[in-house]
């Protein structure tokens, strides 16, 4: 039975038997116990399913990765520690040292921070293309040990929107899936896949969460993209995992299941970043409610870009759902029903004055987190952007007297004057 995406939101991943527990149950244990060695062996060959170490995969975990699945359309899924270790599993899972990867160059100052310098010291390169480059532009950053495209569907916090096809177009072209972060949308306003996205990742601490009570991270795979016919571009994905008893991947799970099942026997078990079933169990809290929070989120958000765009202290809005944004024409595309509620903005005056603005608010707080139920905001280019050069800063879209402004939950008419009153005071 096809459900819609507030069902799905309520009821996927986990759908209880006669006598069982309506909410997902808390596993929380480390181990699991089996009758013979034989089981177990089967377990580790893959050969059976089942769980035995929860630093690979955990029952709490898997049935909201399944919901996650779901909303995106995917056809499997996995949950991580954070969203910087989806963002670096999702890379590394298929781009290994000697590789490189084209992203765009508006991104998150941690996943640029992540590509440009700690991935480099691992022999992964990256190509930053501007996200409005030509075709042309992006078909040139492509090299023949390219192994996927990275971008964000609304960049943080330039909120800059992704032409998702265009960038799905050329990775296609070029042999190679496209990985989107879909954390600000999330799949209640934009679902990557349905444009060309073959891998999405999240950040569940934002929306998907919404509560501000457990960091972690979601990866996603469409099940699309055909990684045999690449299979000299994957060779870790098309030869056998000496590491894991021979196994082929994508001939033994096939495109649906292959990327996931290789990113928890591989990197899972060497690196452990898994997001634990508290916390699993907490984010599935979050996603019960998602459909109706994000309405409210992307409602705000609109209704102070507008006001923000015409008061005289403000030199400039960026919202992709504000007529005349730069994005608008891709937010109507990808983003019909709304983007986000979040809303960057420069304060007439430069960084001095930026910061009092932020001192004076009374509602909004001063936090490193966003897309949150409490309204919050940043200056990017003294915290979360701070190891980029002025250059890097521009070409990620901050600017110094940038202020990143996350909508809550609270009353619109109570952002807007909070937001009012500060500008006065600075």
């Amino acid at each position: 039975m096809s459900t819609s995406i507030d069902t799905r939101c309520v009821q996927g991943g986990y759908r209880p038997g006669n006598g069982e527990p309506r909410q997902v149950p808390i596993i929380q244990s480390t181990t699991f116990k089996y009758d013979t060695s034989e089981h177990m062996g089967q377990l580790f060959d893959l050969e059976a399913s089942g769980y035995f170490y929860t630093r690979l995969q955990n029952p709490t975990n898997d049935a909201v990765a399944a919901k996650i699945a779901e909303l995106e359309g995917g056809t499997a899924a996995m949950l991580t520690s954070s969203g910087q270790a989806a963002s670096f599993f999702s890379i590394f899972n298929i781009c290994e040292a000697g590789g490189h990867v084209v992203a765009s160059s508006a991104l998150y100052g941690g996943t640029y921070n992540l590509l440009a310098h700690s991935m480099a010291k691992m022999g992964i390169a990256c190509t930053f293309v501007a996200p409005d480059c030509t075709a042309e532009e992006l078909d040139a950053a492509f090299r023949p040990n390219t192994a996927c495209v990275f971008g964000e569907t609304i960049a943080n916090p330039a909120l800059t929107v992704l032409d998702i096809e265009k960038f799905a177009h050329a990775a296609h072209a070029h042999g190679v899936p496209l990985i989107v972060d879909n954390t600000f949308p999330t799949p209640v306003m934009c679902r990557p896949i349905e444009w060309g996205a073959d891998i999405v990742t999240h950040s569940t601490t934002k929306y998907m969460d919404g509560h501000g009570a457990a960091v972690g991270g979601a990866i996603v795979d469409s099940g699309n993209f055909d990684w045999m016919a690449h299979a000299d571009r994957f060779p870790g994905l098309t030869t056998p995992d000496e590491s894991y008893h021979g196994i082929v991947y994508a001939e033994k799970f096939g495109r649906e299941g292959a990327f996931i099942t290789k990113a928890t026997s591989q990197l899972m078990r060497d690196f452990g970043s898994i997001q634990s079933p508290q916390n699993a169990f907490l984010l599935n809290l979050g996603l019960e409610s998602l459909h109706i929070r994000m309405a409210r989120h992307c409602a705000s958000g609109l209704a102070l870009a507008q006001f923000l765009s015409t008061h005289p202290k403000v030199a400039w809005v960026r919202y992709p759902g504000l007529p005349g944004d730069a994005s608008y024409g891709l937010a109507q595309k990808y983003l019909p029903d709304g983007t986000c509620g979040v809303v960057s903005f420069g304060i007439a005056g430069g960084r001095a004055v930026a910061e009092r603005f932020m001192a004076g608010l009374k509602i909004a707080a001063i936090e490193t987190h966003v897309a949150d139920a409490r309204t919050c905001c940043l200056h990017p280019a003294s915290s979360t952007h701070r190891q980029m050069s002025d250059a890097e800063l521009e070409a990620a879209g901050v600017a110094p007297n940038m202020v990143r402004f996350s909508c809550g939950l609270e009353g619109t008419d109570d952002l807007i004057a909070d937001v009012a009153q500060a500008l006065e005071r600075a």
